[in-house]
């Protein structure tokens, strides 16, 4: 007890009983916080990051393709700006560290970030899609892809059918739904969807026109076509994974093609470390070419999968 001066007295209680209490409790958490907890479960898996080539992470200078159209992506995954009257379309973007030099490049061109509006996609894997997110983000341009392509694009490259989660990257929602043949414009410009599927269930390729030396100029932005060790015999969630394939090589054949472009300018046979002149391919013979290198695949797949029984 304690007494104050004037005319009221304060009081405290005994702590004894209660300290040898505490001093008890504190005793058994230590006790408890040396047990393992969930002894029998394995830790949480560490993280990898995505490796990936040098030249896919290599910026080049961006340099004209056609009047209104532009490369502006590394020397080995391709990244293309159209301008128009109306804002400027971004067709595909690499990997998601190339976000900044993206920006960079549109401003060298004179395209601030308010003036992209469009985001066209070839498919949603890491090195396409990966900084589609930030760009949007950044600039507030809608995206426009197919529905299978959108379902992957929001899960981020979770769950990839052939990949699993080794190829995750930022999600992105799609504002706009398109169809096989459908058209969107953007300032006259006109870009026409075309499904291609195979690479990737949503796989897209774009064709528009612009004009070089006062001529019209066929663009077609052709996808993927590669089955980078796919399983295409037996496979369980893609059963008609071949029949995308063929639809795809029946349709690259039809596009109007003055001048391929692929999300891999190497696919395509262009060096652009050693030239920035595209390659003289033709969408026929690439598509010819393509669907040997995969009947050689199927075939040899094909042949083992019988071996085995």
């Amino acid at each position: 007890m304690l007494r104050g001066r004037g005319a009221y007295t304060v009081r405290f209680p005994r702590f004894d009983h209660a300290m040898r209490l505490h001093a008890a409790l504190c005793v058994l958490l230590t006790a408890f916080s040396a047990l393992p907890l969930h002894a029998a479960e394995p830790l949480l898996p560490k993280a990898e990051g995505y490796e990936s080539r040098e030249e896919w992470r290599r910026p080049i200078a961006p340099f004209a393709l056609a009047d209104r159209s532009w490369y502006i992506g590394t020397e080995g995954l391709s990244a293309v700006l159209v301008k128009t009257d109306a804002g400027a379309v971004l067709i595909d973007g690499g990997l998601p560290q190339a976000a900044d030099m993206l920006l960079a490049h549109m401003r060298t061109l004179g395209v601030a970030p308010s003036d992209l509006k469009l985001i066209l996609l070839s498919h949603a894997h890491i090195d396409h899609a990966g900084p589609i997110a930030a760009i949007k983000r950044t600039t507030g341009a809608q995206v426009a892809t197919n529905a299978e392509s959108a379902v992957l694009l929001e899960r981020g490259g979770y769950d990839d059918l052939n990949f699993g989660d080794d190829m995750v990257f930022p999600p992105v929602h799609t504002d706009r739904i398109v169809m096989d043949g459908e058209a969107v414009e953007v300032g006259g410009v006109v870009f026409t969807a075309h499904f291609t599927p195979g690479h990737t269930p949503g796989s897209m390729s774009w064709t528009w026109t612009d004009s070089k030396n006062g001529k019209p100029l066929r663009i077609a932005y052709v996808d993927s076509l590669s089955a980078p060790g796919y399983k295409l015999v037996g496979n369980a969630r893609q059963p008609r994974i071949v029949d995308g394939y063929r639809r795809a090589f029946a349709e690259v054949r039809t596009l109007p093609c003055d001048l391929l472009l692929t999300p891999h300018p190497d696919a395509s046979d262009w060096k652009l470390g050693e030239s920035s002149t595209p390659t003289t391919l033709t969408c026929r013979a690439y598509a010819d070419r393509v669907e040997a290198a995969f009947d050689k695949t199927l075939k040899q797949q094909q042949s083992a999968a019988k071996g085995a029984r």
